[in-house]
């Protein structure tokens, strides 16, 4: 009888899990969804400073080549930069 008892417990709460995982599902399933839109944004907006930082890099070599330009060949920075 005791085991009896037990196995009817155990079936009733395998019955509860049961009908509370599909609820589980859909909500890991939201977070998830969630977390894969929030990744996505991140990695466009760093993507996005990426090619700004990049942008910058280039100009400021290019001044950078063009002062030294300018300073070895005694040339102003602008005829060095149309060279």
């Amino acid at each position: 009888m005791r085991k009896f008892v037990l196995a009817a417990a155990a079936a009733g709460a395998a019955l509860t899990l049961a009908a509370c995982s599909e609820g589980t599902q859909d909500t890991t399933e939201a977070a998830a969804d969630s977390a894969m839109a929030d990744t996505e944004a991140n990695v466009e907006a760093v993507g996005e400073t990426v090619e700004g930082a990049a942008a910058d890099v280039a100009v400021a070599t290019d001044e950078t080549a063009a002062d030294a330009e300018s300073a070895m060949q005694n040339e102003t920075e602008e005829a060095a930069q149309a060279d």
